[in-house]
């Protein structure tokens, strides 16, 4: 017994139905024989070959360019460094417009496609794992999913089980009183269930592997949620149809929206989601086809093919038991895919919705975690049997963090190089010439170079909201023509002025990975922390230092010109963050601005979830219930 708890942890669960979970083997391929034989995958090559195809080619005719810029008197080492880190950082910028432009393509396709047969019912568990989180906004979320379900005409059949990872004894006992107030909430015989681990033995991984084994035997798909996770009825149920009706899907992964966020930083993820998410997400899971990903949450697996195939091991090490898989998500999905099991991403599946991270310094801080995960992912590449797709999301997971480095070295680069003979490099080395020609900064060709990947850059965005007219989200639903490029402009100015900052903390977040500097597992600030300018100060201090040594470079005559919008960002790097945390709601003439159409009509199962929150902060109603 926990001697946190005044009942067994096992006390408000379902008889035991277990099943073995294996741990699976990195260096030896692994094929199901539950497993389909078939898994559809031709139409998909076309699909890859129109998203990488214009990516590569656009990509080699900007690397003849910037080689034809800089080839005069000869390529010096500075240059081909400085040629390969745009190519490198160029490709990605590409693919991301490639893929939207499939993703319009295969809107199209989508909309005129036919009905599915009706599914065979399925019995479903919903997995909310926890870990310190907020009680009253598990449980509401919960008990609004389950209410939302008992009131939907489903022949599939609903159980929704929180796993509590939770290590504080306040929170433990919370929790608690929250599950007893859910109970009395629901319809005598709902299937709801609480479980709390008096040790969270690998974190997540454990918590899902330890249901698995106890209970999992009794459901034929598992639908996996973090803590701020919410699905309407109808999501949850389309997930269900769709397992059932492909016997080929191993796991099927939704498009979450974010939505509940007023700050500043919260709302401008929110709007972008909305806007320009439609396209990237529809052309991703175009080109990924039975090859997509998985995100840890909001998607629904088969339990049998989860359990058999996607146990995970340690690390890989020649020292014996190595470190835990921290982003195990992608890992997973790879598993199953070389075990047989189609892996599908479907953003057609609406009433999926998260929250984001509220202020900047949040979103740095997940980003560490994330950063060390995903840079485990090198590691992996060699794992025996994995699908190529399932091996490019490995890379691309660490790319999306390496490219941050990348982008800081051109940036340095270009500061020394790009004011030509009065740079830096040409005052330190006048008698032993480190850089003997400078590609001139003035010349026509390099603005139009600069603007074409500035272009690049915002194409995906100028797409998505272009392509409104074509989708099932209107303008009108942002508030009218106005307020929308009002809110576009805002949102993309925005983007401008915090990517450089991002840049940075991500840079950070991959030097301290590979310094060995472990992220802590703590919860998510998921309304937001609150920082006092002393500690902005300190979480920014290298980009401020950053930016004034740009800054200074310019003044000096040193550095050019062209990256004053990147100095200026730097330098306001702590106000920015500051500002990143205001509360829009409050404010006069900015309550809408970046306003989503789940702002300003919002859906049903939101307003049950933020209804039902307010029964769990209310202890007189959560008894906690006897032994």
């Amino acid at each position: 017994m926990d001697r946190l708890t005044p009942f067994p942890s096992s006390a408000h669960m379902p008889p035991p139905s277990p099943m073995a979970h294996p741990v699976q083997s990195l260096r030896r391929a692994h094929r199901d024989p539950r497993a389909p034989g078939w898994v559809p995958v031709g139409r998909f090559w076309w699909r890859r070959a129109a998203a990488f195809l214009p990516a590569i080619a656009a990509t080699g005719a900007l690397g003849m360019a910037f080689a034809d810029w800089l080839s005069p008197g000869g390529m010096w080492w500075l240059e081909w460094v400085l040629l390969a880190l745009v190519v490198v950082t160029f490709f990605w910028i590409a693919l991301a417009v490639g893929t939207a432009t499939l993703g319009l393509a295969c809107y199209v396709m989508r909309k005129t496609a036919g009905a599915r047969a009706q599914p065979t019912p399925m019995s479903v568990a919903l997995l909310v794992p926890i870990y310190n989180e907020d009680p009253a906004e598990v449980f509401g979320n919960a008990c609004a999913m389950v209410m939302a379900l008992n009131q939907a005409r489903t022949a599939h059949k609903f159980d929704l089980f929180i796993l509590s990872d939770t290590q504080d004894a306040a929170i433990a006992m919370a929790e608690q009183r929250a599950f007893a107030t859910l109970r009395a909430a629901l319809p005598p015989g709902a299937g709801v269930w609480y479980r709390r681990r008096v040790q969270n033995t690998e974190r997540k991984v454990g918590n899902i592997a330890q249901w698995l084994e106890n209970w999992g035997g009794a459901y034929g798909a598992m639908v996996v949620l973090d803590a701020d996770s919410l699905m309407s009825a109808d999501a949850l149920i389309r997930l269900s149809d769709e397992m059932a009706a492909d016997p080929s899907a191993g796991l099927i992964q939704s498009a979450p929206l974010v939505v509940g966020s007023d700050t500043l930083f919260g709302r401008m993820q929110q709007f972008s989601a909305s806007v320009y998410g439609t396209l990237l997400s529809e052309g991703l899971a175009g080109w990924t086809g039975p090859e997509g990903n998985y995100w840890g949450h909001n998607a629904i697996l088969r339990t049998r093919a989860f359990a058999d195939c996607a146990g995970l091991p340690r690390m890989p090490t020649l020292w014996g038991k190595g470190n835990l898989i921290l982003s195990h998500d992608f890992v997973e999905a790879g598993l199953l895919r070389r075990a047989g099991w189609a892996v599908r991403f479907m953003p057609s599946i609406g009433g999926s919705y998260e929250e984001p991270p509220a202020t900047l310094i949040d979103y740095a801080l997940r980003d560490r975690r994330w950063c060390h995960g995903n840079l485990q992912h090198l590691s992996l590449l060699g794992t025996r049997g994995l699908h190529a797709v399932s091996r490019f999301h490995l890379l691309h997971g660490a790319i999306s963090y390496l490219l941050s480095p990348a982008w800081f070295g051109l940036l340095v680069i270009w500061a020394l190089l790009g004011n030509g003979p009065d740079s830096v490099i040409t005052y330190f080395s006048a008698e032993n010439p480190l850089y003997p020609v400078w590609p001139e900064m003035s010349r026509v060709s390099s603005v139009l170079i600069l603007v074409f990947m500035y272009g690049m850059l915002l194409a995906p965005k100028l797409m998505g909201a272009m392509a409104l007219g074509l989708t099932d989200v209107r303008i009108a639903r942002f508030g009218g023509g106005a307020r929308f490029i009002l809110s576009l402009v805002t949102e993309i100015a925005l983007s401008i002025l915090f990517a450089p900052i991002m840049m940075v903390q991500q840079l950070v977040a991959v030097l301290r990975t590979v310094i060995g500097v472990r992220p802590t597992w703590s919860p998510q600030a998921r309304k937001g922390g609150t920082y006092g300018p002393a500690t902005v100060l300190k979480f920014h201090a290298v980009e401020t230092l950053s930016g004034a040594l740009l800054g200074i470079g310019m003044m000096a005559g040193m550095v050019s010109i062209w990256l004053l919008p990147i100095a200026v960002s730097l330098v306001l790097s702590v106000p920015l963050s500051m500002v990143s945390g205001a509360r829009l709601g409050s404010r006069r003439g900015l309550r809408l601005l970046m306003a989503t159409p789940d702002m300003l009509d919002t859906p049903p199962i939101l307003k049950l979830a933020r209804s039902h929150r307010l029964l769990f902060r209310e202890p007189s109603q959560a008894p906690i219930a006897a032994e």
